[in-house]
């Protein structure tokens, strides 16, 4: 069963929040801030499914998000706070902004002149790394935190629910490689049920899928993670830490990568 849901940022900059990620984090929100862009239409996507519409407000415009980011940036170095990174998510997927490859530069230089220790940290779904310019600009970022919920297609689909019927595990997982110990891969461990099918990537199967994939992107990290908040699906279960420890672990030994549990 689904429900009608829309937890949405409503600006272009918004935080800084505690991240149990990421830590303090500024957010940068690319998408509208009435509404939701994006390339999935994840079961899980805390902002609800895209049939919810764009909004009215459109996409913010490069010097408006460079304007924004600078005035929150020095009145928060002003005041002495701290910050731990500037983090690309918000209502959709950021790498859909047409001028995202700018919108990275403009960060970079703005992060190195107020808060140099900072991170610029992007979340993506990795529908966009097959285009060059964005795929460069995701290399520049100090955290590139791509997408890959499963190994096998079929869960792939039913999970991420991808608009593109081209984006495939097979050919993400490939897109991938051009990153290894440059990108961070986040994984979300569910269970449950969508439209009569059967949801669970705990599996043996699933694992397997996983680990295999792991070991052909080689990242520099992988990011385990459940569910935390409310979801637009109902019947979606959140796997409890201690089984994400030992997913966690199994992957860590048989594929070879650090693995982080959240």
């Amino acid at each position: 069963m689904a429900k009608d849901q829309t937890v949405l940022f409503h600006s272009t900059i918004f935080g800084p929040i505690h991240s149990r990620r990421l830590g303090v984090s500024l957010g940068v929100n690319l998408s509208p801030n009435d509404g939701k862009v994006c390339s999935f239409d994840c079961l899980y996507c805390e902002a609800g499914f895209n049939s919810q519409g764009p909004g009215t407000t459109g996409l913010p415009p490069r010097e408006n998000v460079r304007r924004d980011l600078e005035k929150k940036l020095k009145e928060m170095s002003d005041k002495g706070d701290t910050l731990d990174v500037i983090t690309f998510s918000g209502n959709g997927e950021p790498t859909l902004h047409p001028d995202f490859p700018g919108i990275i530069d403009d960060t970079m230089e703005l992060r190195d002149r107020y808060f140099p220790k900072a991170k610029v940290s992007v979340l993506s779904n990795s529908t966009r790394i097959f285009t060059p310019s964005v795929a460069e600009a995701l290399k520049r970022v100090d955290n590139n935190i791509l997408k890959l919920d499963s190994g096998i297609e079929p869960t792939m689909r039913l999970i991420d629910q991808p608009v593109s019927k081209e984006f495939t595990v097979e050919r993400v997982v490939e897109g991938l490689k051009q990153f290894h110990d440059n990108a961070i891969i986040q994984t979300m461990i569910l269970r449950g049920e969508h439209g009569g099918k059967k949801i669970d990537n705990t599996t043996d199967e699933e694992v397997e899928a996983l680990i295999k994939a792991y070991k052909e992107i080689k990242p520099r990290e992988v990011m385990l993670y459940s569910l935390d908040r409310s979801t637009p699906e109902e019947k979606l279960v959140k796997v409890e830490k201690d089984e994400l420890e030992k997913i966690g672990k199994r992957i860590a030994e048989e594929a070879g990568v650090k693995v982080q549990v959240n």
